[in-house]
């Protein structure tokens, strides 16, 4: 009778363990890298309304990253309010970073503004305002390419090993 409990137990363990490593699994397909400017990067485009045109072509959801890829030294990426958007400014800057690829989670619904605060590229272009609807909201728009989460091969090895472990 000890050993079919055990038996049991065991299972459980296992049955447990899976149904973590699929809720991971499910978080990681939820989250989409965001690459700004795609292949060019963030960079002074080529022309003003450069950011905006690929920010209209993403589908940005809660949980997503969005990638800025830049020179070092060249460039930098700032969040700001709209009102410091609107003017290119810098001040009252709510996250600077200077190094790359600079990652920014989204975390919240709203719009969301950033600028480069080097020289004149803001006023060159080098500005990107995007929004993170709610996710009721229900707004068609395209679907961007979705990269390979990281997580799911971490968790594949994670599960295969606890499969392994308990004689599955």
């Amino acid at each position: 009778m000890n050993k079919i409990m055990g038996s049991n137990n065991n299972n459980n363990v296992v049955i447990c363990a899976i149904l973590g490593m699929l809720a991971i699994l499910q978080f990681a397909e939820a989250q989409t890298r965001h690459v700004v400017g795609g292949s060019e990067g963030w960079k002074i485009p080529s022309n003003d309304s450069e950011y905006q045109d690929w920010a209209n072509n993403q589908r940005f959801s809660l949980g997503d990253i969005l990638v800025f890829d830049f020179t070092m030294n060249q460039h930098d990426v700032v969040e700001v309010p709209k009102d410091s958007y609107d003017i290119c400014s810098p001040e009252n800057a709510i996250n600077t970073t200077m190094n790359s690829p600079a990652n920014f989670i989204l975390n919240k619904e709203g719009q969301f503004y950033y600028i480069c605060s080097f020289g004149t590229h803001c006023i060159q272009g080098q500005k990107l305002s995007i929004i993170v609807p709610s996710s009721s909201s229900g707004a068609p728009s395209p679907q961007p390419s979705r990269s390979p989460p990281v997580v799911t091969t971490a968790a594949s090895f994670t599960l295969i090993f606890i499969l392994a472990f308990m004689g599955f």
